[in-house]
This record gives structure tokens, C-alpha cells and sequence, in this order.
């Protein structure tokens, strides 16, 4: 929403000039005209008759074509309803505002609008990464803290599954531990929507609770720990190769609920890639060749990841960043007493709004983030002038 106190209409027009110079900025960081391209380029060859004869190719310049239209939309419409909006001012212009009428009220409501459009817009393209358009894959582990951590895990995961609903994402659970005593010791899910590795990434790290422990008899304030991992759920035509007899893979019987026959069925699944060490589990299907499927699947993007970070020589960007799961490698901390604070140490986003957080309230952590990280965000920040 606007913050600058707009009481003439030579402030609305100075606000809607701004308006304009932001979208002239963002359409070239967003390269519209290769976009269009682009766009162009990949019609031509779905009009090719035997198009839909390669099924996976066709779906994948499918999908490429809704990523390079997905923001051309709201940028479209934006710079419409700005164009209508100045119209507006120019005949409203000359009323006299001695008493501050209807219309100018109106109008203004129309510019904050349009300024809340431009914010969504923006974060949307600062999600440039080469795989952010992506399915998002999430394990979250609980650190040092025993029957507290395992506790505070499960909070974490039902925060996300609450913001993963405000932002019509499906999830996946596709394996889960359960603590010794309560909660969850380790819970590997999967977030399907667009853009959902690009918001999730914000989230990868170390979170930290202090609260008075509900399992301890004498009410002291305890800290716990639980870490983040996201990764990409990566396609399969990024040259990763996996072959059988670089497998181990291990059945078993599902744990806790599911009825009678994945109980009683070796359904669950467990694949460690033998040359590099990597274990994923999956256990939330019926089928075990469905669990088996889904845990290539992770076994892809992880093994994809580790092999990005080998050729930049620093695996501290996703593996190394998180650290131990401890004192000093926190990306966030969750203060439930003596006062209530959450608090991103990266980028000192703070709230007092504790359970709006816990229930998925998770935008002015992600969208921060996301604002400071970006390289190119200061051309398009809301001060920024030509």
C-alpha cells in the first residue's frame, strides 16, 4: 500500500508517474520483447502437425510457455488499468479539492491499488533463478533440543502446509519419522505449484524456538532447533544420469497410519545412490512403485544440487548454509517467552505476530527476503528514480 500522504491531485499524479517509470523498468527486467520471441518461436513448432507424437517434448514446451507468459498477464492488465487511471485524473483534474470530494478518494483508492499489483508483480520477477519456476522438495530435521525439537519440527511442518494452502499449492507428503516421544524427528514433502522452489528457497536454514517447554514439569523456557533443506524438483533432461547398479534399494513396511494394506505390504521405499552417499525414503504411496518412482525423483534433484555446487566450489550455498542444526546457524528465531518476536536474522525482519506466523503467515518473511537477495532488485525498488 501507498506510505506517501497523497492530499492533492499533484501528489496522485506524481504517484501515478512513478507508477509508470516502475513498470517501464520492469518490463526490461523481465525482457519482454524476448519473451515474445521466445513465445513466438515455440508456436511455431506446436503447429507442427506431428507435435503431440513426442509427448514429454510436447509438454515441456508447454510448460515453457506458460513460465514465459505467466507474468505478461498481470503486466498487461497493470499497464491497462494505469493508462485508464490517468484518463481519469486528467478529466477529474481540474474539480476543486478545498473539500476533499468522492472522487478523489476514489481515485486514490485506484492508485494504492494498483501499487499493491506492482509489489505481487515485482516479487514475481525477482524469481528469475534457473529453476524457481519448479516444484519444490522440503525436508525438514529436528536438531538439538530431543523431545522439544522433535515437537518444534512439527510445528515448522504445519506452518508451511498452511502457507503452502494460502498459496494454492499442493502438497506431498512423501515420507515422515516420528519422534521418539512427540512430534516428528524428519518429514520430506513436496510442494506442486508455480513458482514454488522460487519462494520456498527463502526458507532453507536453521530455525530456532524458545518457549516454556510443554514437557517439562518445572515450566522452564527451552530452545530448540529444526533445519530447512529445499531443493528443486529437477526434469528429466538435465543430463543427470542414474544407473541401476549405482542403486541400493531397500523395502519395508510403511509406519503409522494407512490401513491395512500398506501395513502389512514392504510398500515403503529406501534408494541410496552408492557413489555419492545420498539416502532418500518414501513411504506415502500404496504402490511400491510409485514410492520407488517419487524417490527417484528426489534422488535426482539432490544429486543435481550436490552437482551444481561441486562445479561453483562452495557447498556452503545450499548444504553448508544451513551448518549444524545448533547454537549460531540460525536463519530465524521464534521467541514464544518471555515476550513474542519472530525475527529473520538475514535480513532483520521482525513481527510481535507470533500465531499469525505459526499459521502460515509466512510473506513478509519470504517476500524480504526474496527483495534483499535479489541482484537486480535496486532497479526496481519502490525509491528508485531514472
Amino acid at each position: 500500500m501507498c506510505s506517501i500522504v497523497i492530499e492533492t491531485w499533484a501528489d496522485l499524479s506524481g504517484e501515478c508517474s512513478s507508477l509508470q517509470q516502475r513498470l517501464t523498468r520492469l518490463r526490461i527486467f523481465l525482457d519482454v520483447e524476448r519473451r515474445m520471441h521466445r513465445i513466438g518461436e515455440l508456436e511455431t513448432i506446436m503447429s507442427a502437425p506431428e507435435f503431440w507424437n513426442f509427448q514429454e517434448k510436447a509438454q515441456r514446451i508447454i510448460k515453457e510457455i506458460n513460465d514465459l507468459r505467466h507474468p505478461l498477464a498481470p503486466l498487461d492488465a497493470l499497464e491497462s488499468d494505469l493508462r485508464d487511471l490517468l484518463t481519469y485524473i486528467e478529466l477529474l483534474a481540474d474539480m476543486p479539492i478545498a473539500e476533499p470530494s468522492t472522487d478523489f478518494h476514489y481515485v486514490v483508492q485506484l492508485c494504492k491499488n494498483l501499487q499493491s499489483r506492482m509489489e505481487d508483480i515485482e516479487l514475481q520477477s525477482f524469481l528469475c533463478g534457473p529453476h524457481d519456476s519448479s516444484n519444490a522438495i522440503i525436508t525438514i530435521h529436528s536438531g538439538a533440543g530431543g523431545t522439544e525439537a522433535c515437537d518444534w519440527a512439527e510445528m515448522i511442518l504445519r506452518m508451511y502446509t498452511r502457507w503452502a494452502e494460502s498459496r494454492n499449492f499442493q502438497c506431498e507428503i512423501q515420507d515422515m519419522q516420528p519422534g521418539d516421544a512427540a512430534g516428528i524427528s524428519r518429514a520430506t514433502f513436496r510442494f506442486i505449484g508455480t513458482n514454488a522452489y522460487g519462494y520456498c528457497k527463502a526458507e532453507r536454514g536453521v530455525h530456532r524456538l524458545v518457549r516454556i517447554s510443554p514437557f517439562d514439569a518445572n515450566r522452564r523456557r527451552h530452545t530448540s532447533f529444526c533445519s530447512v533443506d529445499v531443493i528443486a524438483e529437477i526434469e528429466d533432461d538435465t543430463g543427470i544420469e542414474i544407473r541401476d547398479e549405482d542403486l541400493r534399494i531397500d523395502t519395508y513396511r510403511s509406519s503409522g497410519k494407512g490401513g491395512q494394506h500398506v501395513n502389512k505390504t514392504e510398500s515403503a521405499v529406501r534408494i541410496t545412490h552408492l557413489p555419492t552417499g545420498i539416502v532418500v525414503t518414501c513411504q506415502n504411496e500404496r504402490s511400491q512403485q510409485k514410492n520407488r518412482l517419487a524417490a527417484i525423483r528426489v534422488l535426482r534433484a539432490r544429486i543435481y544440487e550436490q552437482v551444481q555446487d561441486e562445479k561453483r566450489s562452495a557447498m556452503e550455498k545450499f548444504y553448508g548454509a544451513k551448518g549444524e542444526i545448533g547454537w549460531g546457524y540460525q536463519i530465524r528465531s521464534y521467541v514464544f517467552q518471555p515476550y513474542q518476536m519472530v525475527k529473520d536474522l538475514r535480513t532483520g525482519i521482525e513481527t510481535g505476530s507470533i500465531q499469525t506466523v505459526m499459521d502460515g503467515d509466512l510473506d513478509l518473511f519470504i517476500n524480504g527476503w526474496l527483495r534483499a537477495g535479489c541482484p537486480r532488485t535496486r532497479q526496481l525498488s519502490v525509491g528508485d528514480t531514472e
